[in-house]
């Protein structure tokens, strides 16, 4: 009895680890140290044009090419979506015109940042990186916006809706 246990035990074992795949590491993007998402805020002169931090993605294009990078406001502040020049190396990114896919203007980008470990979590304080831009449009010429904010923590209590 005890030997049919034990070959009993060694079979389901030796099934159990005869099943078990190696998953190959499919690595990262090449610009995985400025691809996030963000609760930010879009200031005009200091006024808060949307009244709370909205949800922001910074994303690798299809290309993944470390000197292009999406910004996307997933339509939460000025509808717009364009694709940047990015320096990885720095955390920088910037466009002197790029065409907003949302809407038909042109989208102009300057002093594009990352700051790592530049923020905190709503709630939770935890350390996490910051983002900054200077944005401007092609339908609202002169007016220069701020859009800043923080990275999400991924704890829901960080979120901001």
């Amino acid at each position: 009895m005890n030997r049919t246990l034990r070959l009993t035990g060694t079979f389901f074992l030796l099934t159990f680890l005869s099943c078990t795949k190696k998953l190959q590491d499919p690595g990262a993007t090449n610009t995985v140290t400025m691809s996030n998402e963000w609760w930010v805020t879009l200031t005009l002169n200091g006024t808060d044009e949307l009244g709370d931090h909205v949800l922001f993605a910074t994303y690798n294009t299809s290309q993944n090419v470390a000197d292009s990078l999406w910004l996307d406001d997933l339509q939460n502040g000025y509808s717009f979506k364009c694709k940047v020049l990015a320096n990885p190396k720095n955390l920088t990114f910037n466009t002197d015109s790029a065409q907003n896919e949302y809407k038909d203007i042109r989208v102009h980008i300057a002093n594009g940042k990352i700051i790592p470990n530049g923020g905190k979590g709503k709630t939770t304080g935890n350390i996490v990186d910051s983002i900054y831009m200077e944005a401007s449009f092609g339908d609202d010429p002169g007016d220069t916006f701020i859009i800043s904010g923080v990275a999400r923590s991924r704890w829901a209590q960080d979120d901001y809706n």
